[in-house]
């Protein structure tokens, strides 16, 4: 049996009758990934969008795209006939020219949308259409908690974050590299990352990228969950690949990228954008040189492999003029990604884009006002992958479990807004208003006594007691409560962690071992 036919939580077992005696929770409930009935919002007319495409078109015939380190790359695209520059003395490195329309017209082979599947099939995700799917931080090399402060990250700290994540109703997805945990070799974390998702979690997962052998790794790992088979013809990992900007892919994102593209898994090809620094300081500038970039990775994937699944990517910032540091929750980013949006759409392309983005050091009001400014437009612009969508501090430097269970709070609320308007008989309301009629009240109405428990969001954080009350409770903020909140999770994780089949388990860890003692530690 594959740890794939598992259903995880322990339902029925001495966990649950744990719970019972604790008041712990006795099942792991999961929202639906958002079917978004609210219109797309768009900034861009449609000749604006004809400008933005063939001024993408320019870049890639004209000014063309790096290829740095990939022989094999710059093969291929001879192959498909593009125009081939080899850098000076290098038989790896060239500047490619693409005749017009050959880099649009390889994109067209991937899918409009695609399920990843989950360990437990229950939770497996649909990308696409008009489905959100959120997914946590990403990336930062520190954790930040209440009682610790910044500090660097740590595998302990990584397994804390993907059982927060389980434990996140909101949260469709387990993401990938949550943190970085530097007390791991360089080179033997990413067993550590994978392994950690698929044991403490069954959502789907992201894999590595940071080498290409790394990438293989990921995908052999899966084949022991799922079987060799059912992943050549299925998606069950999603995985970030960053375009060098400007106009450049390296080696090894270009090798990770071939290696998921081979075994059929989905790759996020995006851009990694701050205005000023690796693109214009203008919207339609980032537009423009983000469509081109995008393309091409999406449609070298799709030459490796055409029907590949893919998701259109963009991550775009504004920056200090002052410091240079990227910033977060500013108009820009926003009118970038709900243009990005409108593009991947003509393109018939699941997006990705946003997140609880800001630059904050602390969750503080700071972090609140540009997570919002970050996420509402991305909500608003469509995006069907929302990574960072929880946990992000300090423009993507750290990770933090207070930040998350807060963004997780947030993004339950986007469920509902998401949602739309009930014109149900019962949303109209129309028996309630006739039976209190003028000048009555609404308190004890038949209508009120049978939806009062499902009619408005309730937040597991927010304070909404009076002011004797919240002083009784400890006058406590919004960052201790978030504290209590992520510790008292993972109390109950221990009661509702996923089951994993034995002898799949065995066969992880039996593979990690083997790779770990083939190649020695790099500290660098």
């Amino acid at each position: 049996m594959t740890a794939v036919e598992q259903t995880g939580g322990r339902r029925g077992s001495r966990g649950s009758r744990r719970a019972a005696r604790t008041g712990a929770p006795s099942s792991i409930e999961q929202l639906a990934v958002i079917d978004r009935q609210l219109a797309d919002v768009n900034v861009l007319s449609e000749e604006g969008l004809s400008l933005i495409e063939a001024n993408a078109e320019t870049i890639l015939q004209e000014i063309g795209i790096n290829i740095s380190e990939d022989a094999y790359a710059i093969d291929r695209w001879r192959d498909q006939g593009a125009d081939i520059t080899l850098a000076e003395g290098k038989t790896d490195t060239a500047r490619i020219r693409f005749p017009k329309g050959m880099v649009r017209e390889l994109c067209k082979t991937a899918p409009s949308s695609f399920t990843q599947h989950a360990r437990n099939p229950a939770r497996n995700v649909e990308i696409g259409g008009k489905r959100t799917v959120f997914a946590p931080v990403y990336g930062p090399p520190f954790y930040r908690s209440y009682e610790e402060g910044r500090r660097y990250a740590t595998l302990a700290d990584f397994e804390t974050l993907v059982k927060l994540t389980y434990m996140s109703p909101a949260l469709h997805h387990s993401g990938g590299t949550i943190c970085e945990p530097v007390d791991v070799p360089v080179n033997k974390r990413h067993f550590d990352m994978v392994y950690s998702h698929l044991k403490l979690s069954d959502k789907p997962i992201m894999g590595s990228v940071t080498a290409p052998e790394r990438a293989q790794d990921t995908v052999d790992m899966c084949k022991l969950v799922f079987g060799a088979d059912f992943v050549d013809q299925n998606c069950v990992t999603t995985s970030l690949i960053n375009v060098n900007s400007p106009l450049t892919y390296d080696g090894i994102m270009n090798g990770a990228l071939r290696v998921y593209a081979e075994n059929n898994q989905a790759c996020i090809v995006s851009p990694f954008l701050i205005s000023g620094a690796m693109a214009p300081v203008s919207p339609a500038g980032v537009m423009t040189q983000c469509l081109a970039e995008a393309m091409t990775g999406i449609a070298y994937g799709q030459m490796i492999r055409p029907g590949s699944p893919v998701i259109f990517g963009t991550f775009a910032a504004s920056m200090s003029m002052a410091s240079g540091a990227p910033t977060f929750g500013t108009p820009e980013p926003a009118l970038i990604t709900m243009g990005m949006a409108q593009l991947a759409r003509r393109m018939n392309l699941p997006f990705r884009s946003g997140g609880s983005l800001n630059a904050s050091k602390l969750p503080d009001a700071q972090a609140a006002y540009e997570t919002m400014m970050s996420i509402l437009p991305a909500v608003g612009a469509g995006v069907n992958f929302m990574l960072h969508s929880a946990g992000w501090l300090e423009g993507g430097l750290v990770s933090c479990p207070e930040k998350l269970v807060m963004d997780a709070d947030q993004l339950a609320m986007i469920h509902i807004m998401q949602g739309g308007v009930d014109l149900s008989e019962n949303g109209q309301a129309m028996d309630a208003i006739a039976e209190v009629g003028p000048s009555g009240h609404f308190l004890g109405c038949d209508h009120t006594n049978r939806n009062y428990q499902t009619a408005f969001y309730e937040s597991k954080l927010a304070n909404s007691a009076s002011f004797e009350q919240w002083e009784i409770e400890g006058s406590q903020d919004m960052y201790q409560r978030a504290n209590a909140r992520w510790k008292q999770m993972i109390k109950d994780y221990d009661t509702l962690a996923p089951t994993i089949d034995l002898g799949v388990d065995e066969a992880l860890t039996a593979y990690i071992r083997q790779r770990k003692d083939s190649m020695p530690d790099a500290l660098y």
